[in-house]
């Protein structure tokens, strides 16, 4: 670790992004956190319209939502990092093949935070995984998910696009799996764009 590191967690110990407690140098979570975490259990089914098969790593809830919520809106860029370790380590490797694909983000609220949480998680899982990541969809309207009910999700679906070829075999990478409406409307781009297998991963599930 750089001297000024070591120096600066000496003077302001690193807080978890989970619980806001402190946390070793390097850490993203807590001892207790981590320990939590790793007792979530992931969530495998045959996955929503359109998706072959839909892995999440934990459900959505606990140490896992909070981790969610520090990336999305607290902008801690370093837990896309432990989301894809948890990815790698737990999800089936029959699943793993392929190119990763983010699912887009409504425009405003790209502007807005200025990255695209999915695109983070999408891009340090393709490094860990040695595969490319293929931002071929792209989201247009507001569109948003957020605050809606199941029924308005379902009923009113995101407008996704392709914007360029889809890789055949298709890793969809999203924070969270809700309704698996974003995910339908991701896979009906995909498929007239080439794709032949298509897996969701998210990091988490609301069940």
């Amino acid at each position: 670790m750089h001297l000024l590191q070591v120096v600066s967690a000496l003077v302001a110990p690193p807080l978890c992004a989970a619980c806001g407690r402190g946390c070793r140098a390097g850490a993203v979570l807590c001892t207790r956190c981590s320990r939590r975490l790793a007792t979530a259990t992931p969530v495998l089914t045959a996955g929503p319209q359109g998706i072959d098969r839909a892995w999440s790593s934990a459900p959505h809830d606990d140490v896992a939502r909070a981790l969610v919520g520090a990336l999305k809106f607290r902008h801690l860029l370093p837990v896309a990092e432990l989301m894809a370790d948890r990815i790698e380590w737990l999800a089936p490797g029959h699943l793993l093949g392929g190119a990763a694909v983010p699912v887009p983000a409504a425009p405003g609220r790209l502007r807005r935070r200025g990255f695209d949480p999915a695109g983070e998680l999408a891009s340090a899982l393709a490094a860990k995984l040695g595969t490319e990541v293929s931002a071929c969809l792209v989201r247009r309207g507001p569109g948003h998910q957020r605050g809606r009910g199941r029924a308005e999700r379902i009923r009113h679906p995101p407008r996704i696009e392709s914007v360029a070829p889809a890789p055949r075999s298709v890793l969809l990478i999203d924070d969270v799996l809700t309704t698996g409406a974003t995910l339908t409307a991701c896979a009906s781009a995909l498929r007239p764009a080439g794709a032949k297998r298509i897996v969701a991963l998210t990091f988490t599930r609301r069940l």
